[in-house]
């Protein structure tokens, strides 16, 4: 499978509304982008899927919406203020600013391997190998709180979405009251201050998580961590129709994984920049709790009513990003064919996640019978979907391109014959399969259940 190029995924999500440069009339902002009219549906259905599998479907996990900014001894004992960095390198020629464990070709952050990997290694930016040695550079976003800068008000845009989770478990437990096994989730925007953010919304300085954090006896963590890998997969490929040679499984070895952690597995996509990290299943053992209650001197541990043991849980993470997620979505989807004689470009979005379900057009919008017809149709079927598009603009072939560049699914036509110009075609429609091109006749009603047996 050959994949699409970057500039070709950039190219038609600026053109078809999906995504913007962040103030783009101000020469933009590097690390920052704006999802337009098309890519905020696709993210938002994305979002609303997740959490109807993570959260609406099952009996034991519970939804939050922390903070971004929150007292920063959270990220003191999290170990964010003081560990959470990337190693950096600057060039001395240039004063181009760069990661040193990508300029290396690796996964370690040991600054003393990364010095060894870069000592023949030439500057991006300028060609000289004037490199200075790697250092840690730490990605947390400041910010002041109150009316005073200084020192004591000094707080962080949150770096990651499972911080609020964590502290938020003594009161989701006494509110709820649920027993072990049980998760809490969060979908919520996170700050990372890049060095160099890349390669359009993989890489970014503001993004959004999807995480899930579900707590267990630890006799349970290899089950638990085997069945929310099985779910992320699934998901990819059941729910997103992502194809399964596009994915592939990536186990952290001993020098990848975060100290505490126990296990760790991510789900590589190819991109169209190579096979990169999109969803993460860890084993974060109970270093969370534990770093929580030492640091608060409030106690998060359990108490199991059938054992009478009380214990801090295990926690096995499920955590995705939303902006991956959705550069996975548009580049799995991206096709080019021969339709008609002529090369098309069209997104063959799963129907759940179409930005746009299905578009109803009049074939001709100077027949006002064709029109008021059309628009009966269209309203019979945002009752089983609102994202049902109306487009009368230009001949029905420039209508079915555009459609196709934006992923939707299927275009309903109403024509002289819905009308009853050829009798036992009254009432039926044209509808046109994007993937195929194919047209065929159906009833208002047959398409009303074929939208409902593809949204379900």
């Amino acid at each position: 499978m050959k994949n699409v190029s970057l500039e070709t995924i950039v190219s038609l999500a600026k053109r078809r509304g999906f995504v913007f440069p962040a103030s783009e009339i101000y020469g933009g902002l590097a690390g920052f982008w704006d999802y337009g009219p098309m890519g905020v549906e696709l993210a938002n259905n994305i979002k609303a899927l997740w959490w109807r599998r993570v959260v609406q479907e099952q009996d034991n996990i519970y939804g939050v919406d922390g903070a971004i900014i929150q007292n920063p001894k959270l990220w003191e004992a999290s170990g964010h203020v003081a560990g959470f960095t990337d190693p950096l390198v600057d060039c001395k020629n240039c004063g181009g600013r760069h990661r040193a464990d990508h300029l290396a070709g690796t996964d370690s952050t040991d600054l003393v391997e990364l010095t060894e990997l870069l000592k023949d290694v030439a500057c991006p930016t300028c060609g000289k190998k004037e490199l200075t040695a790697p250092r840690k550079y730490n990605m947390m976003m400041k910010t002041w709180v109150g009316p005073v800068e200084d020192n004591s008000s000094v707080a962080y845009l949150r770096p990651e979405t499972a911080g609020s989770i964590f502290i938020n478990y003594k009161n989701v437990f006494d509110s709820m009251h649920p027993k072990l096994p049980f998760g809490i989730a969060q979908i919520g925007k996170a700050f990372r201050n890049e060095i160099a953010p890349r390669e359009f919304v993989f890489r970014v300085r503001e993004l959004e998580q999807m995480e899930m954090q579900y707590f267990i006896p630890s006799a349970m963590q290899e089950e638990v961590y085997e069945s929310w890998r099985k779910f992320a997969w699934d998901f990819l490929v059941e729910d997103l129709g992502i194809r399964k040679e596009s994915i592939s499984w990536h186990e952290h070895e001993e020098n990848e994984r975060a100290h505490y952690a126990a296990a760790a597995h991510d789900i590589y996509f190819n991109f169209p920049q190579g096979p990169k990290e999109l969803w993460g299943t860890h084993n974060r053992t109970d270093f969370d709790l534990k770093s929580h209650m030492e640091a608060s001197g409030v106690d998060l541990t359990y108490y199991d009513e059938d054992s009478k043991e009380r214990f801090l849980p295990y926690v096995v993470e499920s955590s995705v990003g939303v902006g991956r997620m959705f550069l996975a979505a548009m580049s799995d989807a991206y096709r080019e064919d021969d339709l008609g004689g002529e090369v098309r470009t069209y997104l063959a979005f799963a129907p759940k996640i179409a930005p746009v379900k299905a578009m109803v057009s009049p074939l001709l919008k100077n027949k006002p019978e064709l029109v008021e017809k059309a628009r009966e149709v269209r309203a019979a079927l945002k009752k089983v979907h609102p994202a049902i598009a109306w487009d009368d603009n230009g001949n029905i072939g420039k209508r079915y391109r555009r459609q196709d560049e934006i992923g939707t699914p299927w275009c309903v036509t109403i024509d002289f014959d819905t009308l009853g110009e050829t009798p036992e075609l009254l009432d039926t429609v044209t509808v046109r399969d994007r993937d195929t091109g194919e047209q065929k006749r159906m009833s208002v009603s047959e398409v009303a259940q074929m939208l409902q047996e593809a949204l379900a």
